[in-house]
């Protein structure tokens, strides 16, 4: 059954490029859909939404963005534009994929209809900055990106086999069913190296109570993918193990996940269940790179990537008072568990940041400053062990079964 495939781009400075991949499509079967976000010359070709419709979906004109002669805004403005039309195309039915090329600009414009689009919904991105950090163009969705090699200028030998993979790539993604299966309710965890165990040990226990568990790697796009998935309604609830992306928002870490990390659960008043998980430590890249202000603390190299910094007890007191303020915002249930051995594999009695004063500034911080309706409990146990996953399950499931 043939699909429709948006295609998203300037049909001035790219219409060769886009009139290629447009014949692509349509030669391998499928229909396209064409929104042109150029603003100087004339498309090439003409698009099913055009560039004054684009604009007008920005609140302004392409008249007016011609004469502000600001190719800054014009760029911001045409972006803003194509992610309310591409939204209400979605949301109406009519598209089952999107493709877009381009540079700098063109990337920046596609990524933004592309980010307004659910995870799953196949996204395709032909970019010549795709080699670098894409992490502001991707965000938090799976898009595809496939660097462009040369220049998205032209047909050559080199540019017309990238624009044909990435019409193989689309086509082969619209084209694709997954195998039916049972849905059932989705839970969100939170995980890292040093909390595996106990976010394994938990995932079992809700599964055999018939739930879905979507783990998610708290390396700050992590824990912003599962904000965003809350907030898109697809979460019944959180077991929030690893907290650690705050430790990094904190001291200026590299996996930091932003200030709203925690937000989600609460504005949707879905159960949660908080563990300050990894909270006894941030995260630096290789050891050269951690700052000079933090070069004579206890510094781990757990890979050759990944230097950990021990968190002192005044930067655990500020987290507990911080995930203490995030869990009184709270609209639906929330709890603590306070895991008294450590919150990690390496704060553990044995274990290299094994630190008890920096672990209880952290607990009494979340004690002093949450809410009195708010449970909190302690476990004469490490994070890791059976007991601490038996009981945050155990209370989650106890809140989805209340509900």
């Amino acid at each position: 059954m043939p699909k429709t495939i948006t295609i998203v781009g300037a049909l001035d400075s790219k219409g060769e490029e886009f009139r290629f991949v447009k014949d692509e499509i349509e030669r391998r079967g499928h229909r396209t859909f064409v929104v042109d976000t150029g603003v100087i010359d004339p498309p090439l070709f003409k698009a099913d939404v055009s560039r004054e419709e684009v604009a007008v979906a920005a609140g302004t004109s392409i008249d007016t963005l011609k004469t502000q002669n600001d190719r800054g805004e014009a760029i911001a403005a045409m972006a803003h534009g194509v992610a309310e039309i591409i939204e209400i195309v979605h949301h109406n039915g009519t598209i089952d994929g999107i493709l877009s090329m381009g540079g700098s600009a063109g990337t920046s414009v596609g990524t933004s209809a592309m980010r307004v689009l659910p995870v799953g919904f196949p996204k395709v991105m032909v970019s010549t900055v795709a080699s670098g950090d894409t992490a502001p163009y991707v965000g938090v969705k799976d898009i595809v990106m496939i660097p462009s090699v040369v220049d998205v200028a032209g047909i050559n030998r080199i540019s017309r086999q990238i624009y044909s993979n990435a019409v193989g790539a689309i086509v082969g993604m619209v084209e694709t069913e997954p195998a039916p299966v049972e849905e059932k309710p989705l839970i969100a965890a939170t995980m890292f190296g040093n909390t595996t165990q106990a976010v394994d040990q938990a995932r079992a226990l809700m599964e055999a109570k018939g739930y879905e568990v979507l783990v998610f790697h708290c390396t700050g796009t992590g824990g912003q993918t599962m904000e965003g998935l809350i907030a898109d309604g697809m979460i019944e609830g959180v077991l929030d193990i690893t907290t650690t992306e705050w430790a990094d928002e904190l001291v200026g870490g590299v996996l930091s996940a932003g200030p709203t990390r925690l937000d989600g659960a609460a504005k949707a008043g879905i159960p949660q269940v908080i563990v300050p998980g990894c909270m006894d430590m941030a995260n630096f890249w290789a050891p050269d790179t951690v700052p000079e202000v933090y070069r004579e603390r206890n510094l781990h190299k757990w890979n050759p990537n990944i230097t950990l910094m021990r968190t002192d007890v005044a930067e655990n007191a500020r987290l507990g008072q911080i995930l203490a303020e995030k869990a009184n915002a709270a609209t639906g249930p929330v709890a603590f568990f306070l895991p008294l051995k450590g919150l990690s594999i390496l704060d553990s009695p044995d274990g290299e940041y094994w630190w008890p004063e920096a672990d209880r500034a952290l607990f009494d911080a979340i004690r002093e400053n949450v809410r009195p309706d708010i449970t909190v409990t302690e476990l004469d146990c490490n994070i890791n062990d059976p007991e601490l996953a038996e009981a945050v399950t155990e209370c989650l499931l106890g809140y989805l079964d209340s509900r």
